[in-house]
């Protein structure tokens, strides 16, 4: 099962799979039903979770009814028991680049916020934009979601400062990344051309760059106030193993 998901991931392009996971869903969900793993966003548990990666797989990482990984269910708790999001009152507006299909039904039936998605490539997109050029109006947005993006944008730091211009003073963002907590800066390398030698380096072949632990700073030196947020340690050992996620992730809360 492992070497065929790490086929699909390389070869199919991401805006086809995203099609196709909606067929193939129910159908895995049905077939892995069990009561070893739950999925915190829907509530529903199997007795396996699906491997998953470009490179090296990771064994119980993909939920079978939301498609969610670690990062996904880990945000999810944080979002429903640390934040507001989902009870609040007061509407707020809410960007969602690249919005993951696990949230993007569920965030687009929330009365108490006005959802925007956007992307260059996403079919989930409602509007198609350059993360370095966005086209909308300082300080618009309340919370913003940027996970598992800026790894793939050339020149960061531009699109860093266009999060920080249309987010709201006051106003809290989400900046997901993978990240080698070993490392103390971060690495790039554009001489690397070769995908299976990006893949093996950054961890998938259209990524630039490996985050390290100056991550963090370099959204404080755009103006952000950062939180480094090790939400696995709050929630301790067992609950960590029932969502299967990955401890001592770092979820990056940005305000401005």
């Amino acid at each position: 099962m492992k070497k065929i998901f790490k086929l699909i991931l390389n070869i199919v392009p991401r805006p086809i799979l995203i099609r196709i996971s909606f067929i193939v869903r129910p159908i895995l969900a049905f077939l892995l039903k069990g009561n070893r793993f739950t999925d915190p966003i829907d509530g529903k548990s199997f007795r396996m979770f699906l491997p998953y990666g470009y490179g090296n797989q990771r064994n119980n990482v993909l939920s079978p009814s939301t498609l969610s990984l670690e990062r996904h269910r880990l945000l999810w708790l944080y979002l429903q028991n640390e934040t507001d999001f989902f009870t609040a009152s007061m509407q707020k507006k809410v960007l969602h680049f690249a919005p993951e299909q696990e949230f993007y039904k569920r965030f687009k039936k929330q009365n108490n916020i006005q959802y925007t998605t956007t992307d260059l490539f996403s079919p989930l997109a409602d509007v198609k934009a350059d993360i370095c050029n966005l086209p909308f109006e300082d300080n618009t947005y309340d919370i913003i979601f940027c996970n598992h993006v800026l790894e793939h944008i050339p020149d960061d730091t531009k699109a860093m400062q266009e999060l920080y211009r249309v987010l709201k003073p006051g106003g809290m963002g989400i900046f997901q990344i993978p990240q080698d907590y070993s490392r103390a800066t971060t690495f790039s390398d554009d001489s690397i051309t070769d995908a299976k030698e990006r893949a093996k380096i950054f961890g998938q072949y259209d990524h630039v760059r490996v985050y390290g632990m100056d991550y963090f700073d370099k959204l404080r030196s755009i103006g952000f106030r950062v939180e480094e947020v090790d939400y696995t340690k709050k929630l301790g050992a067992t609950l960590v193993e029932k969502y299967c996620l990955a401890p001592g992730e770092i979820i990056p809360v940005c305000y401005k």
